[in-house]
């Protein structure tokens, strides 16, 4: 499989893993109950009724074991393909590595997006009626206020050019290192042997399991 596969398959076993978990915390499969109607101890001459649970409704009762058994598996199998695929990044032609790349790229794209908005900004001139406050004296020689017309003037402080330069060239790095990624993903190789395949459901892996005797 390759770098892609290889992090799909991944993400399977991650929720297979959670989806087992799930399976042993729920106590209707793990647990039995049994009801016993005392009838003795209150008619001396009737005898004790005791009725199980009926375990039939519950998917997965009466196979905790082999649930059990299944996770160690799986981790197993989560511990091996991370592994393989920590060697297999070892082995991409990128300076600072697959991680490196996808955890830069991603601060590239974000930078070239902040100066693509500066780059957007334009000077403004709005004029407010009546929206300035003034004082002057009147003729009693007492302050008073008046509304005047209020101009706001906003001008870019910075070099418009260069930061929409500074946006283009980085967005032109994203786009080739973005490439470069999808190519190694595509390229690496992952030395990992899947045990099933990666649209198999839970419960089919369990049983076909349990068919080979593999939590013996």
């Amino acid at each position: 499989m390759n770098l892609k596969e290889a992090f799909r398959y991944q993400n399977k076993l991650s929720s297979l893993i959670s989806w087992g978990k799930d399976i042993l915390q729920d106590k209707d499969n793990t647990t039995v109950t049994t009801t016993t109607l005392m009838r003795h101890k209150a008619y001396a001459e009737a005898e004790d009724i005791t009725i199980a649970s009926n375990t039939a409704d519950f998917e997965y009762a009466g196979k905790a074991n082999q649930v059990a058994a299944m996770l160690l598996l799986l981790l197993t199998e989560r511990e091996k393909l991370s592994a393989a695929i920590t060697q297999a990044k070892a082995t991409v032609p990128l300076d600072a590595g697959l991680d490196g790349e996808v955890s830069l790229n991603a601060l590239r794209q974000e930078l070239a997006q902040t100066f693509r908005g500066m780059a957007g900004i334009r000077s403004t001139e709005v004029v407010h009626r009546n929206g300035g406050i003034a004082y002057r004296f009147n003729a009693e020689g007492n302050q008073v206020t008046y509304r005047c017309d209020q101009k706001q003037v906003t001008t870019i402080d910075f070099d418009r050019n260069r930061i929409a330069r500074y946006a283009r060239t980085l967005s032109r790095k994203a786009d080739e290192v973005s490439a470069a990624l999808d190519a190694a993903l595509i390229n690496t190789p992952v030395e990992y042997e899947p045990p099933f395949d990666v649209n198999e459901e839970f419960r089919e892996i369990l049983d076909r399991w349990t068919e080979e005797g593999r939590f013996a």
